[in-house]
């Protein structure tokens, strides 16, 4: 089964593009739209903190958290 797009890198490749969604991209990934594996247990980390850093308007190292991720909207 064919993956799909990234929301976050496909809104990365428009921007890239003038604003326009490339052509190629569809209903199934591209190599610059692909998924990019991530452990689960990381994303729920810094998901948690960031909902945790709005709750209690204290630092709860969400941006380290976030930063520790692959970025969504690469170049390739």
């Amino acid at each position: 089964m064919a993956k799909q797009p990234e929301a976050l890198a496909t809104f990365a490749a428009a921007a890239r593009k003038d604003g326009k969604k490339p052509a190629d991209i569809g209903l199934e990934a591209t190599p610059e739209t692909a998924p990019i594996p991530t452990d689960s247990a990381k994303k729920d980390d810094a998901a948690t903190k960031v909902l945790r850093e709005g709750v209690l308007k204290t630092d709860q190292g969400a941006e380290e958290a976030i930063d520790a991720l692959p970025d969504r909207t690469r170049d390739l």
